[in-house]
């Protein structure tokens, strides 16, 4: 089995949705397998639908594969993709004998990968070089009798949008790094606030989150009381959480804080107790929180009895 086929059997495992406050990898490390060859004629496949929605493959079956290949199915306008970088996919796979599903992150949650040979494999890490974020690729290629359709969306690693208004004095100040990680200064001989403060730093342009859907954020929770980081996705080797939004499985500011602002979007939640960890047994029940979220994905879950399928009539 090549590597990249392994990336769809190994994500299938790694993108179960978050639903607590705790963050693991999601990144799954596969051996490295050949490269795909120069594209050769094929069977007639075409893909369709729209982005953050699973892909419909539209093909005579069985599906021949002719030899290993890739195409952009519509490129992106992100940040270009670079070794080493963080890389974040949304991945749907069909066997192209039958249109069986092999994997559909959209169920789940997107999965995060780094940017390397050995972390997507060769044939998916030379078909992902040099795209930009938003890009959607589809990769053919048969192992072991098995004809593998895979179609991948490469979804934004930090936020990235119109840079809005700075906080103001009072509140904490926020500064980012290369790679877009947070640093957050509380300042200094002021009082937490006692209501819920939302405040975008940066504001995306994609769909605005709704309650029910699996969000996907980069996020740091710093302490107000003495400034330490007591949580974050940003450090190395950990991935960005997932997890239902608006529903109750999160603390309560925030479900009232990320409702309604948009992918892509960077936003400041100063969170008093009562919206917090409050009448918990948590170490920070009395504490007010500074997240700085980046939000990366938001979308519905699609159920299992969904059609997504269409067999072309030869």
């Amino acid at each position: 089995m090549s590597s990249w086929v392994r990336v769809v059997v190994g994500a299938l495992a790694a993108a179960t949705v978050m639903v607590t406050a705790a963050c693991a990898p999601a990144s799954l490390p596969v051996d490295v397998g050949p490269a795909p060859t120069s594209s050769a004629s094929q069977a007639p496949l075409q893909v369709t639908g729209t982005s953050g929605a699973p892909p419909t493959l539209e093909y005579e079956q069985p599906f021949a594969v002719v030899a290993p290949a890739s195409r952009t199915v519509w490129p992106g306008t992100g940040d270009v993709l670079e070794r080493d970088d963080p890389v974040l996919l949304n991945l749907y796979a069909q066997d192209g004998r039958d249109g069986t599903e092999l994997q559909n992150t959209f169920r789940t949650a997107p999965v995060a990968y780094t940017m390397t040979e050995p972390s997507l494999g060769n044939s998916l890490f030379e078909a992902l070089e040099g795209k930009r974020a938003g890009t959607r690729l589809l990769l053919m290629e048969e192992q072991d009798g098995v004809p593998v359709l895979l179609v991948a969306d490469v979804l934004p690693a930090r936020a990235s949008g119109v840079e809005a208004a700075a906080p103001g004095k009072s509140l904490p100040q926020v500064r980012l790094d290369d790679l877009g990680a947070p640093t957050v200064r509380i300042p200094r001989g002021v009082e937490p606030p006692s209501e819920l403060v939302v405040h975008p730093l940066i504001r995306g342009s994609g769909q605005q989150v709704r309650a029910g859907q699996i969000l996907t954020v980069e996020f740091t929770a710093v302490r107000w009381s003495d400034g330490e980081v007591v949580d974050t996705t940003w450090t190395e080797g950990t991935s960005p959480q997932s997890a239902e939004i608006g529903i109750g499985r999160l603390v309560e500011g925030w479900d009232q804080g990320l409702l309604e602002q948009t992918v892509g979007s960077q936003v400041m939640l100063v969170v008093p107790p009562q919206d917090g960890h409050a009448n918990t047994t948590s170490r920070l029940a009395g504490e007010t929180l500074v997240y700085v979220v980046d939000i990366l994905d938001a979308h519905k879950a699609v159920p299992e009895e969904e059609p997504e399928t269409k067999k072309k009539e030869g």
